[in-house]
């Protein structure tokens, strides 16, 4: 294994660390409610979405220590954050003291989806960027498949405190990632761009495609690149507006797609179609199964196919599952029906926007803007997160004898996000860092 693929791997895990923080909540969320008889306003903001209001401030301001402390610190950062939320959260004896330590894992998320698909595209060749770029994805949803598994075995572990165990566990990982960090070198455009070390970025670079012409003829790209950009440091322009664009749409498609409803919330909705507590979080084991072999399908198939081509596929899966969804509520079919749709909707998530919306949104942004751009658009990602999550509780109670409206309005959104896959999205496979953005403008 080549030095860079070790650096990815390294900078990859703490998508694991995402996706298990992120989703763990959902076996302790019951407990939680039960424990401090939480309503379900206050539940929503302060238990379930807590965590993705740190996410939004994380990937927000995110791009400042992405440059100025570099990419590799803050990758270790985000390792620590982990960690103090994970026993913070576990021994946590008020709701409004979970709420701070599980907002601290929250910035953590919110950071590391901008710092590592930052640090991966940088580092990655362009012709393996995007199945290398999915390496975190795949850690992600790794993570989510952990932490569904994991409920499901510490649930009757311990009684009452089954929640604090399950959070707790990540503390193990996420010290591991921790001392990975230390091992791996910044980003060569990183040392050129904002620390004006041209050496050291060769350096890099010579440990990525090896001594001779190749090495030079990217750190020669890198820097004329640069030199003829003449809005160097301005995200709002003329010139960023179709790249503003596409950022937002993907990002706020992801999330109106209904995935974090569908992972926050699936226990209690396949409760609501009618399994039992055990058996809900059986089958949220296999949401996490399916989603882990889709993603790895996307993985191998983002450098083949594109990523329009993804994006087009899985918005088909997404309109067919999610109706399917609707119509079985609607009809009040048998509960497998409805598992059975979800287990779709999770698929056509994994192989389509799942695989794309982090690596596509670090190639898009030019060199200087990288940061801000990723944090533009993980911002808008993780604020429609937060919100579908803190209204999660109330559109449940609302809803709580048929949820059919809810996937029928998720449906309809994935029609428009089919349109604008077909119309509007640019296909950036094979191309460099530096051709994209122009291949873009073009358009």
């Amino acid at each position: 294994m080549s030095k860079s693929n070790k650096w990815i791997i390294a900078a990859a895990l703490s998508g694991f660390l995402f996706g298990f923080d992120t989703v763990v909540i959902s076996g302790a969320n019951l407990p939680i409610k039960e424990l401090w008889s939480t309503g379900p306003v206050f539940h929503g903001f302060f238990i379930m979405s807590m965590a993705l209001w740190g996410t939004v401030v994380g990937a927000l301001f995110g791009s400042y220590p992405t440059n100025k402390l570099g990419r590799k610190i803050t990758l270790s950062w985000i390792g620590l954050f982990f960690l103090i939320s994970a026993l913070g959260s576990a021994l946590a004896m008020d709701p409004f003291t979970f709420s701070f330590f599980r907002f601290i894992g929250g910035l953590a998320v919110g950071v590391s989806s901008i710092a590592a698909p930052i640090y991966i595209s940088e580092i990655s060749p362009p012709q393996k960027r995007g199945s290398l770029g999915v390496l975190y994805q795949f850690s992600l949803v790794f993570g989510i498949l952990i932490a569904f598994f994991s409920n499901y075995l510490l649930t009757g572990f311990h009684g009452i405190h089954d929640w604090r165990w399950m959070l707790g566990v990540e503390a193990i990982p996420a010290l591991f990632y921790l001392l990975m960090t230390f091992y791996i070198p910044d980003t060569p455009r990183w040392h050129i761009l904002f620390q004006n070390n041209d050496k050291r970025a060769l350096e890099t670079l010579e440990d990525i495609y090896g001594k001779g012409s190749e090495a030079q003829s990217v750190f020669d790209e890198i820097k004329s690149t640069d030199q003829a950009i003449a809005e160097k440091n301005k995200l709002i322009s003329k010139k960023s507006q179709k790249v503003l664009i596409l950022a937002f749409l993907i990002s706020f498609f992801n999330q109106l797609s209904g995935i974090n409803f569908i992972l926050y919330y699936a226990p209690e909705i396949l409760q609501m179609a009618g399994f039992v507590t055990k058996e809900s979080l059986f089958n949220s084991v296999f949401i996490g199964l399916t989603n882990i072999v889709f993603t790895f399908a996307g993985l191998m198939l983002i450098d083949k196919l594109g990523r329009k081509q993804l994006l087009i596929i899985g918005s088909l899966g997404y309109i067919i599952s999610l109706s399917g969804v609707t119509i079985a509520f609607y009809q009040g079919l048998n509960p497998h029906w409805i598992a059975l749709f979800i287990f779709a909707f999770i698929a056509s998530h994994a192989i389509g926007q799942g695989t794309v919306i982090w690596v596509f949104i670090s190639e898009i942004f030019p060199n200087r803007l990288r940061a801000l751009g990723q944090s533009f658009g993980a911002g808008v990602h993780w604020v429609f997160a937060a919100i579908i999550t803190l209204i999660g509780p109330s559109v449940i109670a609302i809803f709580n004898t048929n949820p059919w409206p809810i996937f029928s309005f998720f449906t309809f959104m994935m029609f428009l996000q089919l349109m604008f896959s077909v119309f509007m999205v640019p296909e950036t496979k094979g191309k460099s860092l530096e051709e994209i953005n122009q291949i873009i403008n073009k358009n």
